[in-house]
């Protein structure tokens, strides 16, 4: 993953809705949900539900499915494991145990 890529996503997690929307989703698990249940337990309209789940599909975050009428949403594992392993895998390789501010080596 590179940090543009990491920072669109972490755009669209920064707003309130969408973090809602997401975290439903990746509870959901697997099966994902329903737009229309996803509406339900969101409790707000389906025009601005469309509007966040838009972004998240545009950062990869999110999938969905048509299954006859009815569309399925999904969160996107892949991509969420992608994007705290970026955030994560590079965690305190510039710290040093080198001497602190008194030149004394730290235990």
């Amino acid at each position: 993953m590179n940090v543009e890529e990491a920072a669109k996503q972490l755009e669209a997690l920064g707003n309130p809705t969408r973090l809602q929307v997401y975290r439903t989703l990746v509870r959901a698990g697997d099966c994902g949900l329903p737009v229309g249940r996803l509406q339900e337990k969101i409790g707000i309209a389906a025009s601005t539900l469309s509007h966040h789940l838009h972004r998240l599909i545009l950062t990869g975050l999110v999938t969905q499915e048509r299954q006859v009428t009815t569309l399925i949403c999904r969160a996107n594992y892949l991509a969420m494991n992608s994007l705290v392993g970026f955030l994560v895998d590079e965690c305190c390789v510039d710290a040093s145990c080198a001497a602190d501010q008194n030149g004394v080596a730290a235990a």
